[in-house]
């Protein structure tokens, strides 16, 4: 009975006793060892680490990629806008050591430098470039992280810039300027149209000048698309060259013949004469009638 508790108590002292020498290190952690206080410089990779009881302490540190959120930062850019942006950091601990001796606790440590970082971020920042040119505050806001984050053991392996809210009637005067944009646009496309389409007028009236016989096709070509409408009325337009031709022959044939051109006063004048030559004839059949009587 003696032996057995003699063994116990044994096996009690043993596992104790390796329950205080051997740690378990996973697979995306490292172990940094402090012996009686003092950091020891061999790292202790995943698996068991054997420490040396009482003297022994072991600090695990996580090596993953850590994603941390940065509060929405109140800030004027340069062009003395109000805006609120809010960004996002991945890093990961890249030297354990240094992680766990030079800072207290990093993780605060990189939010308060991304915060502030932040700020200085949209105080030398055109609202423009909040707004197009990320991709360079991003690598602007990286390095201003990554100077201090390499002094505690951290690597900042990227920084993006989530969000820019702004003051709604800032929004209001970026669509009205959009709209007036737009706006101008189209006006320059349609004048850019009416040019393009006087031009090609311009050409087709020179070959029509050209070709006379261009204008007769196309002529018929409107109405054959007309027709095809099922319309009840088909208007035949005229053409004016036709009346030229005819105004033309017209006083050609009057000079041939040597007609004079007639004029307002001259019929007036014919017809007084005509009223004068019928009162005389009136007159002399009265004369007659009375030497009739007579």
């Amino acid at each position: 009975m003696i032996t057995f508790y003699v063994l116990a108590g044994v096996a009690a002292v043993g596992a104790l006793w390796l329950a205080t020498t051997v740690r378990v290190v996973k697979q995306f952690e490292r172990g940094v060892v402090f012996r009686f206080g003092r950091v020891q410089s061999r790292v202790r990779g995943p698996g068991l680490a054997w420490l040396v009881p009482v003297a022994d302490r072991l600090e695990k540190v996580n090596m993953q990629i850590i994603t941390m959120p940065v509060p929405a930062q109140d800030g004027i850019t340069r062009d003395n806008v109000t805006v609120r942006v809010d960004a996002v950091i991945y890093f990961n601990v890249s030297d354990p050591v240094r992680a766990a001796v030079d800072v207290q606790d990093y993780m605060s440590a990189i939010g308060q430098v991304a915060q502030t970082s932040l700020r200085s971020i949209i105080g030398k920042s055109n609202l423009d470039d909040l707004l197009c040119n990320r991709e360079g505050l991003n690598q602007g806001l990286e390095l201003m992280l990554d100077s201090p984050a390499l002094g505690w053991g951290i690597h900042i392996d990227r920084v993006e810039i989530k969000d820019v809210v702004l003051p709604d009637s800032m929004k209001r005067s970026m669509s009205r300027q959009a709209e007036a944009e737009r706006e101008r646009r189209a006006r320059v496309i349609t004048a850019d149209g009416e040019l393009q389409a006087s031009q090609k007028l311009a050409q087709a009236a020179r070959v029509m000048t050209e070709h006379p016989a261009a204008l007769e096709l196309r002529l018929l070509e409107t109405v054959v698309e007309v027709a095809a409408e099922k319309n009840s009325t088909l208007v035949l337009p005229f053409p004016v060259e036709l009346l030229r031709f005819l105004e033309g022959a017209t006083q050609s044939r009057s000079a041939m013949e040597g007609e004079p051109a007639a004029t307002s006063p001259e019929p007036t004048a014919v017809s007084n004469g005509a009223n004068s030559h019928w009162s005389a004839h009136r007159d002399i059949e009265t004369v007659t009638t009375q030497e009739k009587f007579e």
